[in-house]
Order: C-alpha cells, then sequence, then structure tokens
C-alpha cells in the first residue's frame, strides 16, 4: 500500500568540528549579558513529505540524507518520523 509520510531530518556537525556560527552566536550572547552559556552549536533541519511503500520510504529518506542533506565527513543526521 502507498502512502505519504512526513520526516524531519536534523544535521549537525560532528562533535569536534568546528562550528563558526556557533562561537559567532556564543560570542554575541556573552557581550550580551547572558554568561550562563557555556557553548552554542549550530545546524539545521529540514521537513520532508514522501511517499511510497514504508519498507521504501525509509530507504529514500535514508538515502537523502547520506547523498544531499548531509555532509558525512563533519556532519551527522538524525530522522524523526510522526508515529
Amino acid at each position: 500500500m502507498s502512502d505519504s509520510k512526513k520526516a524531519t531530518v536534523y544535521v549537525r556537525l560532528k562533535d569536534g568540528v568546528l562550528d563558526p556560527q556557533g562561537v559567532t552566536i556564543h560570542k554575541a550572547l556573552m557581550q550580551m549579558g547572558y554568561g550562563d552559556f557555556l557553548a552554542v552549536r549550530s545546524g539545521k533541519f529540514f521537513e520532508l513529505e514522501i511517499k511510497g511503500d514504508s519498507a521504501d520510504i525509509d530507504r529514500k529518506i535514508d538515502e537523502v540524507c547520506a547523498k544531499l542533506l548531509s555532509n558525512p565527513v563533519i556532519e551527522n543526521y538524525t530522522v524523526e518520523k510522526p508515529q
């Protein structure tokens, strides 16, 4: 049976990879008086809607994440699918 599914993909830099955007945001927070923030890491998210068979959908989402939405050398991704 074919149906439509939604997924949210979160892409983050791997631990140890320099995050210039996060560093800039952290510096701005400190200058604004928010000294309680110890660090900031930035990331991105994508909302995907896809149609197809359930098993095929999971495979396609993983392929798209690995090939297009993330750089596997420096980034990790997680996929959330509503129940």
